[in-house]
């Protein structure tokens, strides 16, 4: 699924993007007709007489991301067009850069390491916001204010097994594969596998070499059900705000090396709407500040595992947290 959802060898498919934009990719797309109104954000209706088209990638998260924008567009006054759940990284970010969409939530990694071409993450992350921030610029993005909202790679072990090895981080983890190799199994995904920003890299990091008898390569849905309920798989590679990692009861391993890059989400507007409509800072920055890695999880849950609707899920979040009221 990280394939899917960062794109992180899929340069070669911004061509494909532009034929789909150029396309009917982004021509289909549906009037926001919520009757919603503002709550903490919004009032005066700034944003009164905008037209503007909110987009997305088509993973659960970033769709719930990208209808909590369009909803707070409309309680601000904009006619909205909802362009959500574009076919991978690649072409909702070309929407953005070309003008088709207006505004989506993006991760800073995706930005740094797809789309500008960097092969080494920032540790920091304000610092790696602030340099895609600064170095976007020239592409005719804007970055608002990142969230604390980091969907990134982790290894996780369900409680049950970790009431035997109690492990913390990924230290820990690789004391355990010095001391007991056979213990230390893990479920990937093919891509995660072979990539230096992924086991392979993870594990010269850490300093730990796992059999590879001991990795086993799998979907990434089917991950997070072997490691909760089989013991075919000790750990598992996991998504840091899957929605899965609470319904299953695992824990999250923490990457006390900071190997993995930092995944923040961020709302990205057209310069160009942005210069226009400078209004839109004050809408979303509320927001992302409310954005956390564990409202992520509990949000992705409600999709994922119970089944219910991206739009549903974030208008009844906003409404709860104030952000707008209902019409």
């Amino acid at each position: 699924m990280v394939g899917r959802r960062r794109a992180r060898s899929a340069l070669a498919g911004i061509a494909v993007a532009s034929v789909v934009l150029a396309g009917c990719g982004l021509k289909s797309g549906s009037p926001m007709v919520d009757e919603v109104e503002p709550g903490s954000v919004g009032a005066g209706e700034p944003l009164k007489g905008a037209s503007l088209t909110v987009t997305s990638k088509n993973f659960s998260e970033n769709i719930i991301l990208g209808q909590m924008i369009g909803l707070i567009f409309k309680a601000a006054g904009a006619e909205v067009l909802d362009r959500t759940n574009l076919p991978g990284s690649i072409s909702a970010r070309e929407a953005i850069v070309q003008g088709d969409a207006d505004a989506m939530y993006e991760y800073t990694g995706t930005a740094w390491i797809t789309y500008l071409g960097r092969a080494k993450p920032i540790v920091d992350p304000l610092k790696q916001w602030e340099a895609v921030r600064d170095q976007d610029r020239r592409n005719g993005v804007t970055w608002l204010p990142q969230s604390t909202l980091n969907n990134t790679y982790a290894l996780a072990i369900s409680k049950k097994n970790n009431t035997k090895y109690r492990l913390r981080t990924l230290s820990d983890v690789a004391e355990l594969s010095k001391k007991d190799p056979g213990a230390v199994t893990v479920c990937v995904e093919n891509e995660f596998a072979s990539r230096d920003d992924g086991l392979p890299g993870m594990e010269k990091a850490y300093g730990m070499s796992i059999p590879a008898a001991n990795i086993q390569k799998m979907d990434a849905g089917i991950i997070y059900t072997q490691v909760s309920k089989s013991d075919s798989c000790l750990l598992g590679e996991v998504f840091t705000t899957d929605g899965r990692i609470r319904a299953m009861d695992l824990d999250v391993l923490e990457d006390d090396k900071h190997f993995f890059p930092n995944y923040n989400a961020a709302p990205v507007i057209h310069t160009a709407t942005f210069e226009k409509y400078p209004e839109i800072a004050d809408l979303l920055d509320p927001l992302s500040r409310k954005l956390t890695t564990e409202v992520a999880q509990v949000l992705n849950a409600k999709v994922d595992v119970d089944g219910e609707d991206p739009h549903e899920v974030a208008k009844d979040w906003l409404v709860e947290e104030g952000f707008i009221t209902e019409g």
